[in-house]
């Protein structure tokens, strides 16, 4: 099966790894683990180009089409700027937090939401753009992060990192490369 081969090597990109979910989506063998797993991504990348069609396709029914372009690429700017400005303070924080010797793990988190934020609001259409404006949104991005962390197996922690101590030992295992 082309999506079985596929998925067992090891420099799989995302392009690649969209159609091993395709060919093991429509295979007669059934599906897979990782197929069942990504279904809901695979709806959403069918759903979300149609909404956005429908909806570029009446706004510029009732604004016009030259408003409409020219709303699509407003929100663009204001959207960029928005991430380089709320980036640039999450940076701060980041680098405030390693200052103080503690984890920045809210701040990485902020930025990779930022990242996608960025993301969508580059992209053409106005359904990406009020996805990207929410996660703009301070507390609303708080909420999210915490409610994909309560779900997911790891945990974030608040406070300083604790040293290791050096006197104490780091068991591990070794094995001389050049001994033959």
């Amino acid at each position: 099966m082309v999506g079985e081969d596929a998925k067992k090597s090891p420099i799989l990109d995302g392009g690649a790894m969209l159609l091993c979910v395709c060919a093991d989506l429509f295979s007669p063998a059934g599906k897979s683990d990782m197929a069942v797993n990504s279904m809901p991504v695979f709806i959403l990348f069918l759903v979300v180009p149609f909404v956005e069609i429908y909806l570029l396709v009446e706004i510029g029914a009732r604004i016009g089409a030259p408003w409409t372009i020219l709303l699509v690429v407003l929100t663009a700017i204001v959207g960029a700027w928005l991430v380089r400005v709320q980036g640039l303070a999450t940076w701060r924080r980041f680098q405030a937090s390693l200052a103080r010797n503690e984890l920045p793990a809210t701040a990485l988190a902020e930025g990779l939401c930022l990242l996608i934020a960025g993301a969508l609001l580059l992209t053409p259409g106005f359904f990406t753009d009020g996805v990207g404006f929410a996660c703009l949104i301070p507390p609303l991005r708080r909420a999210l992060i915490r409610q994909l962390l309560q779900r997911s197996a790891w945990k974030m922690t608040q406070g300083p990192a604790q040293p290791r101590d050096s006197s104490e030992p780091l068991d591990g295992n070794y094995k001389r490369i050049d001994d033959k």
